[in-house]
């Protein structure tokens, strides 16, 4: 029986960057995917002249060279940096309530607010008091909250955060409130809770000014020639290294002896031996399926009681036979919604009915080598549940899924009124593709449901499997 130190399932960013380390740092790795290529969701596909990003649009935790954050360090260290060319972003985004706002954010904090003011003037002062209250917000949050939780402290939390204290575990919409009552002002800060899938009437103030503040602070950056770019970086940089990997190939059981990894059996029969497992698929499918106990440790079963699945997503891909400005595409990313972000109903994600919020994504507006010459590639985007979906019957699914994409192009119709005339290419996909695709219960595509409980500030790791 061949032997490893490690073995790493899924090919995703987690199990490409755990296997490069590990390998980098001296383990013996072997990286297992059932895919044929790296990367999970950081990849891409061809359709006729089109090659489509499937999902990394925005990159943050980079940081410029001259201010280099956590994932410039990272790249570095795996041997990625010099495989890979990074873009910048000089945009977070722009919004659109078709008949009421446009209005486009610059990657800059004190860019944002420069921008906010001119656009409501009346509000200046709350804007200032809103962006201070918001950067230390998020300094505490990322910088020294881990450290003062360890110490089981309560003065020292009052001491060393006591915005975060005071303001950190409050609902987004309950501080903007206390800030702002003008709701386009508010519209145009809070598009990023799209990005945990919480609403901001649920999603906590630290993770939502935790997000934009680091987009501001170390910029959304993009891979020059898509994400895949960096998944077969890194790969490379680990079969340099000496890793193994096994594409076409899950995990099918790990195998234990009393409560420690010993072995793993995989799809293709073979069964190799091991001090350490590290899986980057599902918790439920790691926990439930693939360990070899009849039911997960009783600590695990209990987490899992009180998690929810999180979000899925409708993505419609678009190859359309026009440059971007000729639709008015004037950022990379836009979000086009009816009504107010502050009125999103999550109850809605839950159903099939025309969306009210979606996110447009031009990549060759950053990346003009993405489409041919004088087209675009686009990607049009709605978060949606899972469960809706999986209760429709296969006859009925290609005409709810056809019938979704309509009701998408509609929304952004508004915004872009021209799109479906320039359309020459178009792939759907839906939670159901996702769950196909990344093997994830309900095709959630950010795991758990991103409420702060699972944040490592309230959630411990588990023990039970050695």
């Amino acid at each position: 029986m061949k032997h490893y130190d490690a073995v790493v399932i899924g090919a995703g960013n987690g199990g490409l960057t755990a296997a490069a380390t590990l390998q980098k740092n001296g383990c013996n790795t072997l990286l297992v995917e059932r895919h044929n290529v790296p990367g999970g969701c950081g990849t891409s596909f061809v359709r006729g002249d089109f090659e489509f990003e499937v999902a990394l649009h925005q990159l943050s935790g980079v940081g410029t060279e001259d201010r280099p954050f956590l994932m410039r360090k990272m790249f570095k260290d795996l041997d990625v940096l010099d495989k890979v060319e990074l873009v910048q972003e000089e945009e977070l985004y722009r919004l659109i309530v078709p008949g009421k706002q446009d209005i486009t954010l610059p990657a800059s904090w004190s860019g944002i607010q420069k921008v906010l003011k001119q656009n409501f003037p009346d509000d200046s002062d709350a804007i200032t008091r809103f962006f201070d209250l918001g950067s230390k917000v998020a300094m505490e949050y990322y910088m020294a909250l881990q450290q003062v939780r360890r110490s089981n402290d309560e003065k020292l939390l009052e001491s060393q955060c006591k915005h975060f204290a005071a303001y950190g575990l409050r609902t987004t919409d309950e501080v903007l409130n206390e800030f702002f009552s003008n709701k386009e002002l508010i519209n145009t800060i809070t598009p990023y809770w799209s990005y945990v899938g919480i609403p901001t009437n649920e999603l906590v103030f630290a993770e939502f000014i935790g997000m934009l503040f680091a987009y501001c602070t170390f910029k959304p950056w993009h891979f020059k020639g898509g994400s895949q770019s960096v998944s077969s970086a890194i790969i490379d940089s680990f079969v340099e290294a000496g890793g193994c990997v096994k594409f076409s190939c899950g995990a099918k059981k790990i195998h234990t002896a009393d409560n420690k990894v010993h072995a793993i059996t995989l799809e293709d029969g073979q069964t190799v031996s091991c001090n350490y497992v590290v899986s980057n698929a599902s918790p439920l499918i790691t926990f439930n399926e693939l360990l070899d106990l009849e039911k997960p440790p009783i600590q695990i079963q209990q987490d899992f009681k009180s998690r929810r699945k999180g979000v899925s997503a409708v993505c419609l891909y678009l190859g359309l036979d026009c440059k971007p400005e000729d639709i008015g595409i004037t950022s990379a990313a836009t979000f086009v919604i009816d009504g107010d972000n502050q009125d999103i109903d999550e109850t809605e994600l839950y159903k099939m009915t025309a969306p009210k919020w979606g996110m447009v994504t031009c990549y060759n507006f950053i990346d003009e080598d993405l489409a041919p010459k004088g087209k675009s590639v686009i990607t049009l985007v709605a978060l949606q549940y899972g469960e809706a979906w999986q209760a429709l019957s296969p006859e009925d699914y290609a005409e709810a899924k056809y019938d979704y994409a309509q009701k998408l192009i509609d929304h952004v119709e508004k915004a872009y009124p021209n799109l479906s005339q320039y359309i020459e290419v178009a792939e759907v996909a839906t939670p159901l593709t996702m769950m196909r695709y990344l093997n994830s219960p309900d095709g959630a595509i950010y795991g758990f449901k991103q409420h702060i409980q699972d944040s490592l500030l309230l959630r411990d790791q588990l023990s039970g499997i050695e």
